[in-house]
């Protein structure tokens, strides 16, 4: 009895007491720091975001480094040469009424700082077809190590200066490749990777007041199912989405450029325009937020008609997103056939660019019909490893 008292009077608070015991007890405040961006640029980010995606029109990609424009020309039976790209980026920029359509350009460096062969800035041609000049920032695809032959973009050392100059030269957007691929794992790394390299070019573009567009292409390489496509996407686009928010990047004044979710280019099942389009959806409602104004998809190899075809199937309902097009040679591809390098050419190539980017118009409006497609826009242009 008296040990116990000795420890009761040695050990408890007295009852005057519980009420100081307890309060000094009690947790302390924890103050939790949060950064909110507020950068110069903010407001005209969306203002240009909402200028790209606007109804009826979308992007032409024609920001095809020097190497993979001479690729182009040579099936042609053109040189490789500043002067022969020149005449075709001048066909690309020049016909009339293009910007009822396009909203958009994307522009590889040489490009930007480029004139036509009239002497005219290719910049000032785009901005008065109130066609929003845009550059293409990244610096290719280079292996990635300890990943399953994998690679990663390089480019952002040195980019928030290039950027700088690019904004003063009149680009107000850029584009960052970066690819992930189904039959190499992806492995965690190269997710990982890819969505960190794109929420910091992310985060440094709007910076420097140019609207990233965010573009991890799920390679169409592999045999792999449409269901696979869309486990692999989905897991993409969260990472992606995490990186930026922890780069405190401004959704409201983005652009996405995904991959359509369809099936590998050697799988035997093909998928139809409706059920690309219903993977497609529902993958952007579980991963995109409703703030991003424009999702502008790519074509990845698809045929001109059918990258039409899978845009005008999405756009079938109402969605939270401006849901429309950047295609490369979904609009070039008969185009450059119809021009042969020969400038007798030049009217027919053009109104053949015109052709596809009303059909691209007309698919984010969802009116598209393909009554009338020739044989040849219906030919796909996969190319497997395919590098720009």
């Amino acid at each position: 009895m008296a040990s116990a008292t000795l420890l009761k009077s040695s050990f408890l608070p007295k009852k005057s007491e519980w009420g100081a015991t307890r309060q000094a007890a009690a947790p302390k405040p924890v103050t939790v720091s949060m950064v909110v961006r507020a950068g110069a640029y903010d407001d005209e980010l969306v203002k240009t975001a909402k200028t790209i995606a606007s109804p009826g029109r979308g992007i032409l990609a024609m920001d095809e480094s020097n190497a993979t424009c001479g690729k182009r020309l040579a099936s042609i039976g053109l040189e490789n040469t500043e002067a022969n790209r020149q005449a075709y980026r001048t066909l690309l920029v020049t016909p009339p009424g293009l910007g009822q359509y396009i909203s958009g350009a994307i522009l590889f460096e040489e490009t930007l700082y480029q004139s036509t062969v009239d002497g005219k800035k290719i910049v000032d041609i785009l901005t008065e077809q109130k066609i929003v000049p845009g550059i293409k920032v990244d610096k290719g695809l280079v292996p990635l190590t300890g990943s399953n032959n994998e690679s990663w973009c390089q480019g952002l050392d040195g980019l928030a200066s290039r950027e700088a100059a690019y904004y003063q030269q009149g680009a107000r957007f850029a584009k960052w490749r970066t690819v992930v691929s189904i039959p190499n794992g992806p492995s965690e790394l190269a997710v990982k990777e890819a969505a960190w390299g794109l929420a910091r070019y992310a985060a440094i573009s709007q910076d420097n007041g140019l609207v990233p567009i965010v573009e991890p292409e799920i390679l169409l390489d592999g045999q792999h199912g449409i269901e696979r496509t869309f486990e692999v996407a989905q897991k993409v686009w969260a990472e992606v989405f995490f990186y930026m928010a922890e780069n405190n990047v401004t959704f409201e004044g983005i652009l996405l450029k995904p991959s359509m979710v369809t099936p590998g280019a050697e799988c035997k099942d093909r998928a139809t325009p409706e059920q690309v389009a219903d993977y497609t959806l529902k993958l952007l409602h579980r991963r995109i937020p409703p703030a991003v104004p424009g999702i502008m998809f790519l074509s990845g190899g698809q045929s001109e008609v059918e990258a039409t075809q899978n845009l005008n199937a999405m756009n079938q309902g109402v969605n939270p997103w401006h849901v429309s097009f950047s295609y490369a040679r979904a609009l070039q591809n008969t185009c450059l056939k119809t021009w042969a390098g020969q400038p007798e050419n030049v009217k027919a190539a053009q109104d053949a660019l015109l052709l596809r980017a009303k059909a691209n118009s007309l698919a984010q409006l969802g009116k598209y019909t393909s009554d009338g497609e020739a044989a040849e826009a219906k030919e796909g242009m996969f190319v497997k490893n395919y590098v720009y």
